[in-house]
């Protein structure tokens, strides 16, 4: 049996390398290709091309690499249909994936989009090409399943993978013990993790603004160290670069990956929008979110989105749980005064701990497997 998945950026090949698991309990024999990334690739996947060359957001910044995506595209069209899977699963990113399903499922390959496309908060007129494209959408939350039932779109709600992986409750003080050796933290100190995204577009509009916050923060307070994970080593060297220009002195260590158990070890987090805003609800970490994209992308996402708020804990709650800046609202001073708010502010933290446990909970469906059991029906025909 041979199943294809692509996976456009990191939290993509997480799902994706979560699901081939399921799948390889179901079908033992089965055979993975497509793209992906470390995480996959070690599950299995043959991959098909370098998952960086996938992880681009943003309007303007897609368009200077469609050449680049299109040409991905319809070489993997065309090896698909050499050696046609029994199934098709795009993983999120759906700028490229529904394209690929589209073509697909006129072929007769059965498509399946896990990580359903957020119609329901920006561009609603791709909800017809969903139609088209695809067979079944495996949705990660709760909300999304009524606007695709609304849709005539066949879903599932199969739950975060995430939510399943992480304890309902978090040890703050073991969390810190993995990092006694490279961190000078003690009794008093407070922990500040700093996440300026996972893709080098990310870091580069974000990087500076969260190490210049992490300055003025320092400046207020003496008892704050930092802490900031790179996604990968093209990151890590940008950003201790970007740390020995912009803040020396700095109090920081910058590690390779780790973000989860960074978060985990934190007493506040500062992170830009995306799948580090689920993983930091479900450690129960009090978070400020900021983001930032190129100016037209700006202008256009004002005018195609539909919703007031941008990150997955305050979607999920449908309130303002945590503090959002978004493009020319991100200021250090006003980012340092949120996240001091959380750390002096006792009853808000607990207050905003009962929350998260409350959405964990929600979330928490044994995901990858529940997956792999609506998928097959598609392999079993």
């Amino acid at each position: 049996m041979h199943i294809a998945l692509v996976a456009g950026d990191l939290s993509g090949d997480f799902l994706g390398s979560r699901l081939i698991m399921a799948l390889k309990e179901r079908y033992p024999q089965t055979r993975f290709s497509g793209i992906g990334g470390p995480s996959m690739v070690m599950e299995g996947l043959q991959t098909f091309a370098p998952l960086e060359r996938l992880a681009v957001m943003g309007f303007v910044e897609v368009m200077y690499h469609i050449p680049e995506l299109l040409n991905i595209r319809r070489q993997l069209y065309t090896h698909l249909l050499i050696d046609p899977p029994q199934v098709f699963i795009g993983i999120d990113a759906p700028d490229f994936n529904l394209g690929l399903e589209e073509k697909l499922r006129v072929r007769g390959i059965h498509t399946i989009h896990y990580a359903g496309p957020s119609v329901w908060a920006w561009r609603p007129w791709r909800v017809g090409k969903i139609s088209r494209a695809v067979d079944l959408v495996l949705a990660l939350f709760p909300f999304e399943v009524a606007f695709y039932q609304n849709h005539r779109i066949p879903v599932c709600h199969v739950g975060h993978p995430l939510a399943d992986l992480i304890p309902l409750h978090s040890d703050i003080q073991a969390a810190r013990s993995l990092f006694s050796a490279v961190c000078s933290i003690n009794y008093d100190t407070k922990v500040i993790a700093l996440l300026p995204g996972s893709r080098m577009s990310e870091v580069n509009r974000m990087g500076g603004i969260f190490l210049e916050t992490a300055q003025w923060l320092s400046d207020q307070r003496s008892n704050l160290r930092f802490m900031m994970p790179a996604a990968t080593p093209q990151i890590y060297k940008m950003l201790t670069e970007l740390q020995a220009e912009l803040v020396p002195r700095l109090p920081l260590t910058v590690l390779q990956g780790q973000a989860r158990e960074v978060m985990a070890a934190a007493d506040v987090v500062l992170l830009a929008s995306g799948t580090a805003t689920l993983e930091a609800m479900l450690l129960k970490r009090p978070m400020v979110v900021a983001y930032q994209v190129a100016p037209v992308t700006a202008f256009l996402a004002k005018r195609l989105v539909s919703i007031s708020n941008f990150s997955l804990p305050n979607l999920l709650s449908g309130k303002e749980l945590v503090p959002e800046f978004f493009q020319g609202k991100v200021r250090i001073v006003d980012l340092g005064k949120a996240l001091l708010h959380w750390l002096d502010d006792i009853n808000a933290r607990r207050s905003l701990t009962d929350e998260f446990k409350a959405l964990h909970a929600q979330l928490r469906c044994d995901a990858s497997r529940k997956a792999a059991e609506a998928i097959s029906p598609f392999l079993e025909v």
